[in-house]
């Protein structure tokens, strides 16, 4: 063993517990640096939204607690990442750089140069899975290609068993010097417009943070299936940020939802862990699908440009309750309940046939939990032109959606409060109530709350003949 020393290189990893690269850093002999690099450009076109660089932020800050409470500095650099990394080698006389493994197409580009880069230059340049339950292409179908449907991807998972336990980080850490550090405020990740004090309030970024949540939920992981749908229900475990960021890993999160419930009781939750794995599986095999369909016929649908209509989506000023207050909770918090994501997306590209990668695009600005794997499975699956798609046929009603999963309608008057004194009976389909109902509510159609942009019935209509047109037209050339 080289007594060197080794950088561990963060990036959406940002614990201490169960961290593969810091782990086998500080098995090595010598100094350990852990070090943060930011370097957006390298992510292009998907360098992290505004909300995604709110929660970096705190969660960085949190990061630098909890380094410094083991006697150790996190040392932040400015991009590009293989100087920088260069440039902490030849300061440290570190002789190992490691990190943990990221799924995107443009960072595993760039991690495959550094890595080839930095053992030209004689570093021992290792990267390690801290992000996965079973990394992309260690689950294939018996003919070694990749799955385009989730359910036998998950019996494959299944089979394969448990993950390994989660490992504690060691609390004896080797000395090292302190070196420069530029400050966190320089790398200007806050918005400069104060509209995420909503998401302050809703969150708490960092390890710490997430172990807390996990540990909540674990407790009440049991009615996750009856309750999940239920916007107006805490059902999910809202872990989805920490997970992203790599607060937590995935392992932990499986762990403490098993041994809190054994038997079926923790597998529906279980699942969707690996409907999160599915996601990664799917953007590693078929990266294109970030802009363009997997379903190759999609590529000629005849999506419609409406740019009052998307930024009246955007705002949650449609006319659709439920719709409307999803993207309010959204702007607010900077997180959506995931049945009203799917809402909120049918109505976007089949009520307005608007391309859903306007969507996906906005999603990806102003979730905190913006992981590109998932945004992009979620939105092809909606729209019908992704893997293990709903039909395109399947197009949500937002009225009939509300009743059924926010029956009270206490999630649609938390986030549209102009509409909290309608009763219940009418406050998913504002625009059927009687006028005197409505007036008794100090409800003005068109004034205090928008007529809606489309009719349902007749955006369903239109997005059916839109699909048979394309059903219609000559199968696509293969682009092999």
């Amino acid at each position: 063993m080289s007594s060197g020393g080794t950088i561990v290189w963060m990036r959406r990893d940002l614990r201490l517990r169960d961290n593969d690269a810091l782990l086998a850093a500080l098995e090595r002999e010598g100094p350990v640096y852990p070090c943060f690099i930011w370097a957006p450009d390298e992510e292009a076109p998907w360098a992290p939204g505004a909300a995604s660089r709110w929660w970096l932020h705190h969660s960085l800050t949190a990061l630098q607690r909890d380094v410094r409470a083991h006697g150790r500095e996190l040392i932040l650099r400015h991009g590009p990442s293989l100087p920088a990394l260069r440039a902490l080698v030849k300061e440290t006389g570190a002789t190992a750089v490691f990190w943990n493994r990221l799924y995107e197409p443009a960072v595993i580009a760039r991690d495959k140069t550094i890595k080839a880069a930095l053992r030209e230059d004689g570093v021992e340049a290792r990267s390690f899975n801290a992000a996965l339950l079973h990394e992309p292409w260690t689950v294939q179908t018996q003919q070694g290609r990749p799955y385009q449907v989730f359910t036998p991807f998950y019996r494959a998972c299944q089979t394969v068993g448990d993950p390994s336990t989660p490992r504690r980080t060691p609390t004896k850490w080797p000395s090292a010097r302190r070196l420069p550090s530029v400050e966190l405020k320089d790398l200007n990740l806050l918005p400069h417009i104060p509209w995420y004090t909503g998401m302050a309030a809703e969150w708490t970024p960092g390890e710490a943070g997430a172990q807390e949540r996990l540990e909540e939920f674990a407790a009440r992981a049991a009615a996750y299936k009856g309750d999940r749908d239920r916007p107006d229900h805490e059902g999910t475990s809202r872990l989805s940020p920490h997970l992203h960021f790599g607060e937590i890993s995935p392992r932990d999160i499986w762990w403490a939802v098993r041994n809190a419930h054994r038997g079926g009781a923790a597998k529906p939750y279980l699942r969707q862990l690996i409907w999160r794995e599915f996601a990664h599986h799917l953007l590693y095999h078929f990266p294109h699908t970030t802009e363009a369909p997997l379903r190759p016929e999609f590529e000629s649908f005849p999506w419609a440009d409406r740019p009052v209509e998307l930024a009246a989506w955007q705002r949650g000023r449609t006319g659709y309750p439920i719709v409307d207050a999803g993207m309010r909770e959204l702007w607010h918090t900077g997180w959506m309940h995931n049945r009203v994501r799917m809402i909120v997306a049918s109505f976007l590209v089949k009520d307005l046939l608007i391309p859903w990668q306007a969507g996906a695009a906005w999603f990806w600005d102003t979730l905190v939990d913006a992981n590109l794997a998932n945004n992009t499975l979620g939105w092809q699956w909606t729209a019908g032109c992704g893997a293990d798609a709903a039909p395109y046929f399947r197009i949500f009603n937002p009225m009939l959606q509300g009743e059924k999963f926010d029956p009270d309608a206490a999630y649609v008057k938390r986030w549209v409060p102009e509409l909290g004194a309608v009763d219940a009976r009418w406050a998913h389909r504002v625009f059927e109530a009687p006028p005197t109902a409505l007036a008794a509510a100090g409800v003005r159609p068109g004034d205090t709350y928008p007529r809606p942009l489309v009719d349902h019935a007749q955006a369903r209509d239109a997005a059916l003949s839109a699909y048979d047109h394309i059903k219609r037209l000559p199968p696509p050339q293969s682009k092999a």
